[in-house]
């Protein structure tokens, strides 16, 4: 399953999230996080204006807090490993892609 966001994708397996980020003028370094490890999901669905975000919490780290403003719409900072925007169109696809991590870390 995997969902495309903002300059980067998600995708889980069933066991391991891989959050990809393609910074312009880099090579993508992927993230992957085993599911069970996660303790906790954001997920705020993207509307016509804002682009929304995953989020993945750990043991240990703090959540990135959202970025006040209207450019960044209130989300997370790009730099945060454990989150990714993602446009409105990937709402449907970033919801069962939650369902299913939670699902599989319960």
């Amino acid at each position: 399953m995997e969902v495309k966001g903002v300059l980067g994708t998600i995708a889980f397996d069933g066991e391991w999230i891989t959050i990809t980020k393609t910074p312009a003028g880099q090579r993508p370094a992927p993230v992957r996080i085993r599911a069970a490890d996660v303790t906790g999901t954001r997920f705020k669905p993207g509307s016509r204006l804002m682009h929304g975000y995953v989020q993945f919490l750990l043991p240990g780290s703090l959540a990135a807090g959202e970025k006040p403003g209207l450019a960044s719409g209130g989300r997370p900072p790009y730099g945060d490993p454990n989150s990714l925007s993602i446009p409105r169109k990937s709402n449907d696809a970033a919801e069962k892609l939650v369902a299913a991590v939670e699902q599989a870390r319960g």
